[in-house]
């Protein structure tokens, strides 16, 4: 069986590392894509809330359960 990667959240470095720490401490799998860094460093701009989350299509409902609960604990 044949699994990618879906994008399940876009914003800034600061929240993706709360996210990345969450998906870490569940064991779940995924790839950061920084285009703001990488933009730097190829001299072009980019914005700055522009890192994304991409999560194993096996774990995608449960990444998405973990990265709504963080967004609301973070908008309170």
């Amino acid at each position: 069986m044949k699994t990618g990667h879906t994008k399940l959240f876009t914003g800034s470095s600061i929240i993706v590392n709360g996210i990345k720490n969450l998906l870490d401490s569940e064991d779940i799998s995924y790839i950061i894509k920084d285009k703001f860094e990488s933009a730097r460093l190829g001299g072009f701009g980019e914005q700055m809330d522009s890192v994304e989350v991409h999560v194993l299509d096996f774990d995608i409902e449960k990444a998405k359960t973990i990265i709504n609960d963080y967004k609301v604990k973070i908008n309170e």
